[in-house]
């Protein structure tokens, strides 16, 4: 079967190895002529970067280039992007890395003709109408991890740098008009991030898989997106030039995002008030997260994952899913708590109010209270 396909859902996807080559092609079709391609520091001089901007630079799109974002982007970052934007005279943006890059670069795209502060855009009631849809400049993403899916999203988390609370910034505008799909671009990626970012895909299909919330579609989407972690994830771990293990990651990423407009739960109300506060790694911090919180949605989703177990390959029902993903979480080297990654029990009263204010709250099977919530923080730390 060949890993290669024109996919229209969520948005128009260009599937496969070396389509990056058609990137050219996908700022025609979006009305581009002057780029600027958005990524975050740790990309700036390697080698798929260096790519990217030639291919553009030998189709006449000329090398735009900003990537001063941090791992956690913030409105730091984006008052810089948006400077650099103005400044070029781009007409478009080219998102392009794992979730922060693309995150910024859309953010960049969706704010490069506001007139109002990216706060009054958080995604709290209607919120997005707010915005002047007409100057939104259109954007392509260019995803290099499979993780957080964002490529195929419709909003992005961007972290207030005076609270350190990040806020979901929302638009059905900031869903990239192209997006190009390329496993290659994934090959060099080192094994702690293959495993942080393909365990973020894997936490949000099962928490949109266990939402409360009516959607068969994501239901499904999610169902098939789990199952595509548990079984190539170890093989891009174990062998990071696995073309088809890495091409399978990548759609378990662009799953994960589309099944969550489901709703997310408290793995991920926990996880962003933590990444906020103490800088960890999204996708890591997801992880860690999951055995507690599973175990708080138990009485809810037993059933169901009870029936799901047999089709992603898990003996046992719930217990047995639920045994799985600690031993998977061991498999690829990922902590049992959160201390080990720098976090303190010290500040669980301020973590416990930040979560309880995360949009996330709402898709979670169990009601989340300040008891609850507190006795995750402690079972994670």
């Amino acid at each position: 079967m060949s890993l290669t396909g024109n996919w229209s859902y969520p948005t128009a996807i260009r599937f496969g190895a070396g389509r990056l080559a058609e990137l050219p092609e996908a700022c025609i079709a979006s009305g581009i002529t002057n780029p600027l391609l958005v990524t975050d520091k740790g990309l700036k001089s390697m080698e798929i970067t260096t790519a990217a901007l030639d291919i553009l630079d030998a189709a006449g799109l000329g090398r735009g280039l900003f990537a001063e974002v941090d791992p956690n982007p913030n409105e730091i970052n984006l008052e810089e992007g948006l400077k650099v934007y103005r400044e070029g005279g781009h007409d478009g943006v080219i998102a392009f890395g794992g979730g922060s890059g693309l995150d910024l670069g859309k953010m960049v795209a969706f704010m490069a003709g506001q007139s109002r502060p990216v706060w009054d855009f958080e995604d709290v009631g209607d919120w997005w109408t707010r915005a002047d849809a007409e100057a939104i400049a259109p954007i392509i993403a260019v995803p290099t991890t499979a993780g957080t899916g964002s490529e195929v999203g419709r909003a992005s988390v961007i972290t207030n740098s005076q609270t350190h609370v990040k806020k979901i910034i929302f638009h059905p505008k900031v869903l990239p008009s192209v997006v190009i799909c390329d496993p290659e671009l994934t090959v060099g990626m080192p094994k702690h991030i293959t495993a942080g970012t393909g365990l973020d895909a894997f936490a949000h299909c099962v928490e949109a898989f266990s939402s409360p919330h009516y959607h068969p579609m994501s239901q499904g989407i999610s169902l098939e997106g789990m199952r595509l972690v548990i079984d190539y994830l170890p093989r891009a771990y174990e062998d990071g030039s696995d073309i088809e293990a890495r091409a399978n990651m990548m759609s378990a990423a662009a799953m994960g995002a589309t099944a969550f407009q489901k709703g997310l739960g408290a793995i991920h109300a926990l996880s962003h008030p933590i990444g906020a506060v103490f800088g960890t790694h999204h996708g890591t911090t997801n992880a860690v997260c999951m055995p507690a919180v599973l175990d708080l949605n138990e009485p809810i989703i037993r059933e169901r994952f009870d029936r799901a177990a047999g089709y992603l390959g898990i003996d046992g029902g719930y217990d047995g899913f639920r045994g799985f993903v600690q031993k998977f979480n061991d498999l690829l080297g990922i902590p049992r708590r959160l201390s080990q990654m720098g976090v303190t029990g010290d500040r669980i009263p301020e973590l416990t109010a930040m979560a309880l204010e995360d949009p996330s709250c709402g898709g979670n099977p169990v009601p989340l209270t300040e008891a609850n919530v507190t006795a995750l923080f402690e079972a994670v730390i």
